[in-house]
Parts: C-alpha cells; structure tokens; sequence
C-alpha cells in the first residue's frame, strides 16, 4: 500500500466516476481505507431520525459520501491538474507539481 500524497485542505479535481470534472477541497483523508471525503462530491442522501436533544430535525439529508484517492488529482495554484513528488530543499521535505515544478505550499492549521 502507497502512501498517500493528498493531505487535508488541498484543492483537487474528480477524474474519473459520476462526479467527473467537480472539483472541491479535500475535508477528510482516510489513509486506512485509501479514500478521501471531498467537498461537494459524492453526494448521498441519508435518512436522519428526529433527535430533539440534539435539535435535529429528521427527514432525508445530504452528505458528502467518500471517494478512492485514485479517481482524484490535485490541482496546483494555477489550477492545472497534476501529479504530485517529493524533493529535498534544505533540510525539508517538500511536496512539489510535476507539471510545473513548483512546491507545494503547506497549508496552516
């Protein structure tokens, strides 16, 4: 099993499945199961029971379901799909595109 490269908060493009061409963040990385929870894709509807303790209201919901990391890509800051390497600049480890060459800003929490 691979690492996976596409950590939280990176912008990221569907490439293939009925959701092909959205793009959105990534909210969620399951690294066990190798599936991401994307923003605005993958969307099922959920059955929700009333819970008045809780102020939930009950009826059908929408969530967003997960996808495997292989249907993904990232998108670089110029919003061009790509894949993603490694590279030592200094003593850090850095992501970086592999269609531009540019690094991979890491993002704050």
């Amino acid at each position: 099993m691979a690492s996976i490269k596409i950590k939280r908060n990176d912008k990221v493009e569907v490439i293939a499945g009925k959701d092909k061409g959205k793009q959105g963040r990534v909210l969620r990385v399951i690294a066990e199961k190798e599936r991401l929870l994307v923003e605005g894709v993958m969307m099922v509807k959920k059955h929700v029971k009333p819970n008045p303790q809780r102020n939930i209201k009950g009826g059908i919901a929408e969530q967003e379901s997960t996808i495997h990391v292989s249907n993904v890509m990232l998108l670089d800051a110029e919003g061009n799909k790509t894949r993603i390497g490694f590279r030592q600049e200094g003593d850090k480890k850095v992501r970086f595109s592999r269609t531009s060459g540019s690094a991979i800003p890491e993002k704050k929490k």
